[in-house]
């Protein structure tokens, strides 16, 4: 940029390189998503188009982004590891955030088509994000235990309710059964009413899927398998499922 007298605004921008040293973690969540879903009438509890299609914006993710070493993503929500030697636009988080989330936002209506044949958008989807910054590898373990035992929680719960909706009953009357019920409840509930073995159910559904670069550097998806149940001194593996 050429000096000039109005130069001097620079002086308003803020710093805002992430710590060195640290792993870096974007994580992008759908905006307005319950509604989105509602409008293009997704499948209740899971539409598995809906999560191959992030599936598919995350491997994306991958190569356009070489720094990205790890990928979890459960429902409308990916997060992204970066290693910790990244040098990514200078570790700048707005940099970082925004051309992230904004590549996101376009492969996933990009591909739209490729999974939706048949139903036509009715108005862009779009993402939010944060990131965040992990000094150990211990911590970031936990952060993925963290964000799949909300994949557990969340989507043992709406199996329960959509099995109920669907029987039948009310969203308030699903909600008022299935309120203060606990994990064996619910799997005995789903079991012995609907004849559905949780544990059966896929394991993208019930544990999330993840991606990473094998040793070739070709991107592999996988769906990660883990008892959300288990501490962080759980057996983790991941059983590989596409290779692009």
């Amino acid at each position: 940029m050429a000096n000039s007298n109005y130069e001097y605004v620079k002086s308003f921008e803020v710093e805002d390189r992430l710590m060195p040293s640290t792993w870096i973690v974007v994580r992008i969540d759908g905006c307005h998503f319950h509604r989105f879903s509602e409008d293009h009438e997704f499948d209740k509890p899971n539409d598995e188009r809906a999560l191959n299609l992030m599936n598919s914006c995350a491997m994306a993710m991958l190569e356009e982004f070489p720094d990205i070493v790890f990928a979890y993503g459960v429902s409308d929500e990916y997060s992204f590891i970066l290693k910790k030697t990244s040098q990514l636009y200078e570790r700048r988080a707005s940099k970082i955030l925004s051309l992230t989330v904004s590549f996101f936002s376009s492969v996933y209506g990009f591909m739209w088509k490729e999974f939706f044949p048949n139903k036509k958008l009715k108005y862009p989807p779009y993402f939010d994000g944060r990131v965040v910054c992990y000094p150990s590898a211990k911590i970031l373990q936990d952060y993925l235990a963290w964000r799949q035992v909300d994949c557990h929680i969340n989507n043992q719960y709406n199996t329960c309710f959509w099995a109920l909706v669907k029987s039948g009953k009310s969203k308030m009357e699903a909600h008022n059964l299935l309120k203060g019920t606990q994990t064996q409840e619910k799997n005995e509930l789903l079991f012995q009413q609907f004849s559905i073995n949780y544990n059966t159910l896929p394991a993208m559904f019930r544990k999330g899927s993840c991606v990473f670069k094998d040793k070739q550097t070709s991107v592999q998806e996988v769906s990660l398998v883990l008892d959300p149940l288990t501490t962080g001194k759980g057996r983790r593996y991941c059983e590989v499922q596409r290779g692009w």
